[in-house]
């Protein structure tokens, strides 16, 4: 019996992401799981950007001649993390996946993929997170995470929310 094996990469619990994107990763996995068994690996994503300091306080804190503390990584942030992972993995087996998950702390969406894909042979990519990566200008110029992943995994990406001219995952090869 043939599994495919899946990463799906999170940086918010996947019942949110599902909400907000009208529950389109959880029914892609309905229909992969209908056609074949699914081993998915959840990547769960650490937000660390609420951990650093703004701008302004460290252009401030130079002029003033002090140098900027940089505030503890709050011990919720990784909790968070783990929290949205283990809801996923939960879900996930509900509907008849095996599951599991790992948390990265990596900044770079990109690095983490790579990261996690370096010793795994992975079907599919699917990338469902909240937040926009990069900047307007890098997503104009196609130098985001986005179409940083695209470019190096072709069709193995699918990324939610699915954009008007994109093919909707579950009818794809």
């Amino acid at each position: 019996m043939i599994v495919r094996h899946y990463l799906l990469v999170l940086d918010m619990d996947l019942l949110a992401i599902d909400e907000e994107f009208d529950l389109e990763p959880i029914n892609y996995f309905l229909v992969q799981q209908e056609q074949e068994p699914s081993d998915v690996v959840v990547l769960s994503l650490v937000n660390t950007s609420s951990a650093k300091l703004p701008a302004m306080e460290l252009l401030l804190g130079a002029r003033a001649g002090k140098f900027p503390v940089a505030p503890r990584p709050s011990h919720d942030i990784s909790a968070a993390a783990e929290h949205q992972m283990n809801l996923a993995v939960r879900h996930l087996k509900t509907i008849g996946c095996r599951a599991d998950g790992i948390i990265s702390d990596e900044n770079d969406l990109v690095k983490a993929v790579r990261f996690e894909m370096g010793g795994h042979d992975y079907a599919k990519v699917i990338l469902a997170t909240g937040r926009h990566r990069g900047s307007r200008l890098l997503r104009t110029l196609r130098l985001d995470a986005v179409h940083r992943l695209r470019r190096r995994l072709g069709k193995r990406l699918v990324v939610f929310p699915l954009g008007p001219d994109a093919p909707h995952p579950t009818l794809a090869p």
